[in-house]
């Protein structure tokens, strides 16, 4: 596990951003868990009020699942406070997701994407070279 924090400028983001941290993790779905607990416990350093920061750990914790499953070696999570925005970066070294087969029950699969749109103001899903790139931002009150 590799963790940074800092004020620095996001090369994810192209553009500087008050704070940010990186955590990297094997892409298992043992490690989801310490992505959860990284972004909660970062979040209330940050200050970030608890609404926000209880949704902004659910969508980290949908976007590290779905890395997990997806992902080979490695996944990453960024997060970005950039004034009242909270941007969440989740990277992994997998493919494009297969859609649900037709024979798997609806409650079994395929809610974590449909809890991150429900609770990001915008989400974004990028194949990279290298993997899998998701995005979702998330308003802060202050």
């Amino acid at each position: 596990m590799f963790a940074t924090d800092s004020p620095s400028p996001s090369p994810l983001l192209d553009r500087p951003c008050r704070r940010e941290a990186l955590l990297t993790l094997p892409a298992q779905k043992a490690h989801v868990s310490a992505a959860r607990h990284f972004a909660g416990d970062l979040l209330e350093t940050w200050s970030v009020p608890t609404g926000d920061r209880d949704s902004a750990v659910l969508i980290v914790d949908e976007l590290a699942a779905n890395a997990a499953q997806y992902g080979r070696e490695r996944m990453t999570v960024l997060l970005a406070l950039d004034g009242g925005t909270l941007h969440i970066v989740v990277t992994d070294s997998g493919m494009a997701v297969e859609r649900r087969r037709p024979d798997m029950a609806p409650d079994e699969h395929g809610r974590g994407t449909g809890i991150v749109q429900y609770l990001a103001q915008s989400t974004e899903i990028h194949q990279t070279r290298s993997g899998r790139e998701v995005r979702a931002c998330l308003r802060c009150s202050r």
